[in-house]
């Protein structure tokens, strides 16, 4: 039987709101999925309906208002060491270098440095950073300091990665690049993970599933797998006939033909 890695069971999320009358504002409600073990799964959905919120709960930044979330069967009440997080900035700290960037969870763990240094130059060597390890943030291009986030994030060795569209600064030809190296390093360690993104293809291209958000309150409104092979090769993926017609039932479950006409 397949583990279940992560998992949102009938969860919700109210916030109160900026305003004197006092309304709740419902962020999310009626979550209800999981993620497989090695399952890579993308959330789409309009701005504004919960797609961060989310990734807030399953990290445990945040906790739900209702329901539950697990990782790995453990309801999860507080950052979870076997979660890591990787957004849309780098977040590198610019006075550390690449390698040392790399190590900083690891440190905060207590993991010494003679233990940490092969993990974090093997990282950077799989992330093509090899030559850049004592390098700082502000010699290093936009697509490099995300591959240093994303050795970073897997510098920790988590169960489940969540990614925040950590692409969609970066130029086209950049991101299809970083997708390609984040599908290969996913396929090659087998991990699980929540990929948000406004790139329909991107989620195409990187997902086993892409599950379709609605308006505020967020809900999951759609499931739809994947049948493409090549999973962990996106650039194989995005010369599939396949993709087209993905993209056309996407955009119209989030009514983009509508908006454009």
């Amino acid at each position: 039987m397949t583990k279940v890695r992560l998992e949102f069971r009938n969860v919700a999320k109210r916030f109160p709101a900026q305003r004197k009358s006092g309304d709740i504002v419902t962020a999310v409600e009626h979550l209800d999925f999981a993620l497989a073990e090695g399952e890579v799964v993308s959330i789409i959905g309009p701005s504004g309906c919960g797609k961060s919120t989310l990734l807030n709960m399953g990290s445990g930044l945040d906790p739900a208002s209702s329901g539950e979330v697990f990782v790995d069967g453990e309801k999860v009440v507080k950052p979870n060491e076997h979660v890591a997080f990787m957004l849309q900035k780098d977040l590198l700290l610019p006075w550390r270098t690449i390698r040392e960037n790399v190590e900083i969870g690891l440190e905060i763990r207590g993991v010494s440095a003679r233990e940490r240094e092969p993990i974090s130059l093997s990282l950077l060597k799989r992330c093509r950073l090899g030559d850049f390890v004592n390098h700082y943030p502000h010699q290093l291009s936009g697509g490099m300091r995300q591959r240093a986030a994303l050795a970073r994030t897997l510098a920790v060795d988590p169960a489940v990665l969540l990614l925040d569209e950590p692409f969609s600064a970066l130029d086209a030809q950049t991101k299809m690049v970083l997708q390609q190296d984040l599908g290969q390093m996913l396929g090659e360690t087998g991990k699980t993970a929540l990929f948000v993104t406004h790139d329909l293809v991107e989620a195409i291209a990187l997902s086993d599933r892409v599950l379709v958000m609605s308006q505020r309150p967020g809900r999951i409104v759609k499931e739809i797998v994947i049948d493409i092979p090549d999973r962990p090769n996106p650039m194989e993926r995005r010369k599939s006939p396949k993709v087209g017609p993905y993209v056309a039932d996407l955009m119209s479950l989030l009514h983009i033909d509508e908006a454009v006409v």
